[in-house]
């Protein structure tokens, strides 16, 4: 793999986070008045003491690039900070929070991936009428927005068909299963079709492609074709829109999160933002940043790997 290539996109990694982090804490700061109010739920008294604290707390009367340093460098080292709303530790509170969220996205994931490859690959390689359904059924499950299909699901499979709980994140692993399935599925049915699109398109374009039909001249058995040559050249563009697809789970999970009740990072950001609780909105923010920017570097890195072509190109 190129090393400037590597070098580049681990470079523009740190960038965003910072800018990110910058525009994420100097947001508070264009909000009119006092931005202490903010973190005590913009009370019209606020008790002076109480504002004295916060701004020796938060370093509010610091220059904004002394304060915006202090609040960086101690998530840094993973204090975000105290909530005033919810009378704890922001850390704890995401800790709490955190393996609901990712046990959500890793099951809508592996929905992505195992369905969208699926009927992509099977709709490429038989073409026809199977290709014009998948192609149909794929372009209208982009259409639908996630919390759309949240009700919708909510309507058919818990309240006609009662086969699963809407509320909660359940306890165990049948019970998480079995709560967090209509969710997943209503996270992860647009990346579904995205998926597909690009798995059948790709496969489609290796079929015709001049090495597949020299391979099958020569009377390489058809299973091996495909495998070979096929499914490994169309791999790198897959892996690359399922990777956005994962990053993309992460931006949207809130929406799931709250139509379900799952009480994730998403729920949690929204509940804090309700109630005016900017100290987790930042720290949630920035840790959803991180993680989003982290999983395109990684898509990025190993799509170079799997086509050096890319590398180069996005080196120059």
């Amino acid at each position: 793999m190129n090393l400037r290539f590597v070098v580049t996109r681990l470079g523009m990694l740190v960038v965003t986070v910072l800018v990110s982090s910058l525009a994420i804490y100097g947001a508070m700061f264009l909000t009119p008045g006092d931005p202490a109010t903010l973190l005590i739920g913009g009370s019209r008294n606020p008790d002076p003491a109480v504002l004295d604290r916060i701004h020796r707390e938060y370093h509010l009367d610091d220059p904004f690039i002394q304060g915006y340093w202090h609040w960086l460098s101690n998530c840094l080292h993973g204090d975000f900070g105290t909530s005033l709303v919810y009378r704890g530790s922001v850390t704890d509170l995401i800790g709490d929070r955190a393996g609901t969220t990712l046990a959500l996205v890793g099951y809508a994931a592996v929905l992505v991936l195992a369905a969208g490859i699926t009927i992509g690959t099977v709709a490429a390689l038989r073409g026809g009428r199977t290709e014009a359904l998948a192609t149909t059924l794929t372009a209208g499950a982009m259409a639908v927005p996630t919390f759309v299909m949240a009700v919708v699901l909510i309507w058919l499979f818990a309240v006609q068909l009662p086969w699963f709980p809407v509320y909660g994140s359940g306890e165990g692993l049948t019970g998480t299963l079995s709560h967090l399935t209509l969710p997943a599925v209503a996270l992860a049915m647009t990346w579904i079709g995205y998926v597909a699109q690009v798995t059948r398109t790709a496969v489609r374009a290796e079929l015709r492609s001049e090495h597949v039909e020299t391979a099958r001249s020569r009377g390489v058995p058809e299973w091996t074709v495909i495998r070979r040559h096929v499914l490994h050249n169309a791999s790198g563009p897959v892996f690359a829109v399922s990777g956005v697809g994962v990053a993309g789970l992460i931006a949207t999970a809130a929406i799931a999160e709250q139509a379900f009740g799952t009480g994730g990072l998403g729920a949690l950001m929204i509940e804090a933002a309700a109630k005016q609780d900017m100290t987790v909105v930042q720290a949630v923010s920035l840790l959803f940043v991180v993680v989003f920017v982290v999983i395109n570097t990684t898509v990025d890195l190993v799509s170079a790997a799997l086509d050096p072509r890319a590398a180069q190109k996005g080196a120059r």
